[in-house]
């Protein structure tokens, strides 16, 4: 039901005629993890920490972006938890006015130190990537010998309290067939929605080739085989998942099909690199330099146009299936996940 206060809000539309309501801050480049799929093994040149937005700065252009109609925020990095006093910043923006929900996306390694008090500084929502229960294969992918580490995070944000906790499993062919049902199983006895997001081309060493991808109804195919799903209608109107309740009632799945079938159409998200740049799309090959406006001097204002304009020039689509696709210059970990 859409309340009277909801009417008052103002809304921030694209040319596309999408209403964006979700800001994806990015506060740290910086990962304790070498993903394959995200960052190169060795050698990864980080921002100097200078470059990096203070929470003062984050802040402010937060209450510029609420007063425009955004609501939802999602921290992400690098790993976000690597980004000192992080509660504190958590704290600032759940004071801001017409910030609804905070969600952070993290690796889940600091989460049994920082987890308690990032939820009591208002954090409410938790996406953990996690690809396979086996250490091996965990090593693998990862290149960090830490499974038990990141259970434990888990396990320590599940007591918190959190209002959802997601698991965000990257599918890649030939590696996640085998671990999609231990996720799977884990999901329905403790609670989480487990994600698969089809392997998308943001690696730093650039292997990334479609046929390396899973798709997103293969994967559906292997859960039914022991499982019966049933659609949540409408579910991509809220978020990028097709989602899937489990018909004995046990729990939900959802399904990103970036790559096999975008949900362009229904993207309600921009993002914010560590660094200040808005970006409109995960692949956007544009960025606008917010950091530089905020230290320059700006009014409020002047930057509130700057991403209104932005808006208006979001991308229709993300183009991985066409002929014309471009890479990012950056990286998932310089972007922001």
């Amino acid at each position: 039901m859409t309340t009277a206060n909801e009417h008052q809000r103002p809304k921030l539309v694209d040319g596309m005629g999408r209403t964006i309501v979700n800001l994806r801050i990015s506060v740290t480049d910086r990962c304790n993890f070498r993903c394959t799929y995200c960052m190169p093994a060795d050698n990864v040149e980080f921002m100097d920490r200078k470059e990096l937005l203070s929470f003062e700065e984050i802040a402010r252009i937060v209450e510029i972006v609420s007063s425009l109609g955004i609501n939802r925020l999602r921290l992400t990095g690098g790993e976000p938890t690597m980004r000192k006093d992080l509660p504190v910043l958590v704290a600032m923006l759940s004071k801001i006015k017409g910030i609804d929900d905070i969600a952070m996306t993290t690796n889940a390694f600091f989460l049994k130190d920082q987890a308690r008090a990032l939820k009591e500084a208002g954090l409410q929502r938790l996406n953990v990537s996690l690809d396979s229960l086996d250490p091996e294969k965990f090593r693998h992918v990862n290149r960090r010998d830490c499974l038990q580490q990141v259970l434990e995070g888990l396990r320590t944000a599940a007591e918190t309290g959190f209002k959802s906790i997601k698991i965000n499993a990257v599918a890649i062919r030939n590696f996640s067939e085998t671990e999609i049902m231990g996720l799977i199983e884990m999901g329905r006895s403790e609670g989480f929605e487990i994600r698969f997001i089809e392997f998308m081309p943001l690696d730093s060493d650039e292997v990334w080739e479609k046929n390396k991808v899973l798709f997103g109804h293969e994967i559906v195919a292997i859960v039914k085989r022991k499982y019966d799903l049933v659609p949540v209608n409408e579910s991509l109107d809220i978020g990028p998942a097709s989602e899937y309740q489990f018909a004995d009632g046990k729990g939900k799945i959802g399904i990103i099909t970036a790559v096999s079938n975008p949900f362009c159409d229904h993207c309600n998200r921009i993002r914010m690199t560590a660094d200040g740049k808005l970006r409109t799309c995960l692949f956007s090959t544009a960025e606008y330099d917010l950091k530089d406006m905020v230290r320059s001097g700006a009014a409020d204002a002047e930057i509130a146009a700057t991403i209104q304009y932005a808006v208006q020039l979001k991308e229709p689509g993300h183009k991985i299936n066409l002929d014309d696709f471009e890479r990012p210059r950056r990286a998932m970990h310089a972007i922001g996940g």
